[in-house]
Formats: C-alpha cells, structure tokens, sequence
C-alpha cells in the first residue's frame, strides 16, 4: 500500500526508553516524515516521553491508541480500548456465572476510533483535512 501512494516505509526498532533517543535521532537524520507508533507495553508507558521526543524532532507522530495523542501526539486509529475493557467485563461475569472459559467464543474488537489532537497538528504546521476532521470520533482541542 505505502509503494502505491508513492512512501517508503522505514523499520527503526527501540527495545527500551533508552533507546529513544537514538531511534529518534537516526529518523532525523534520515528525514523521516512520520512516525508511527504500534501499540507494545513499553511504547504505551513511555507514551509522553515519546510525543515529546517526536514533538522536538518535528514528526507527525500516528498511534494505534488514543492514549497516544492524549499524550501529545498527532493521531490515533484503532480499537477502543475502553470498549475492550468493558467487553472483558462482560466475560468476567460469564466466567464467575460458572462459564467455562475455553467455551467463550473470542470476539474481535468491534468499536474503533480516530482521534486527532489539533493542538499538535498547529504546532507542527499542519493542516488536517476538513475531510478527515469531519471522520474524527475526537478532536482534541
């Protein structure tokens, strides 16, 4: 998909918070355009640390959660995570009812959500398409 809008995709691994700054510093150097940031436990706690560093190297950064843009980022699509959680409470129940959990059926996420941070975007000189505001589940002021 990235070839056929004419990007190419770049893979920068930072295993750790001590590994940021470096990952950053090379996207620099190597003018990156973006970054995107997949959701990962360590990704998720360091997430204001991360905008931060994103915002001081000028990178419109993308999240697959919301957290991330609450945090400082640009934007998020992905599943709701507080739909997730209230839907595990549903299986909480159905396992203290005395369900078997291995008789649940697994459910994919159903409720996804952009959000898009507009103070970020103005920082960065952005514009974000009415198009896609118009889309947003959230904008953050």
């Amino acid at each position: 998909m990235a070839r056929s809008l004419g990007l190419q995709l770049q893979h920068l691994e930072a295993r750790g918070p001590d590994e940021f700054d470096g990952a950053l510093a090379a996207m620099a150097k190597q003018r990156v355009g973006a970054l995107l940031v997949l959701p990962d436990s360590v990704f998720s706690f360091h997430q204001k640390r991360l905008a931060e560093l994103a915002a001081t190297s000028r990178l419109p950064a993308a999240y697959g959660v919301r957290e991330g843009v609450e945090a400082g980022g640009l934007m998020s699509y992905g599943p709701s995570m507080r739909d997730l959680f209230r839907r595990s409470a549903t299986f909480v129940d159905k396992i203290l009812k005395g369900s078997k959990p291995g008789d649940l059926l697994v459910e994919r996420p159903t409720k996804f959500e952009l959000v898009i941070n507009a103070r970020t975007a103005k920082a960065l000189g952005l514009t974000i398409p009415p198009s896609l505001l118009r889309r947003a589940d959230e904008i953050i002021q």
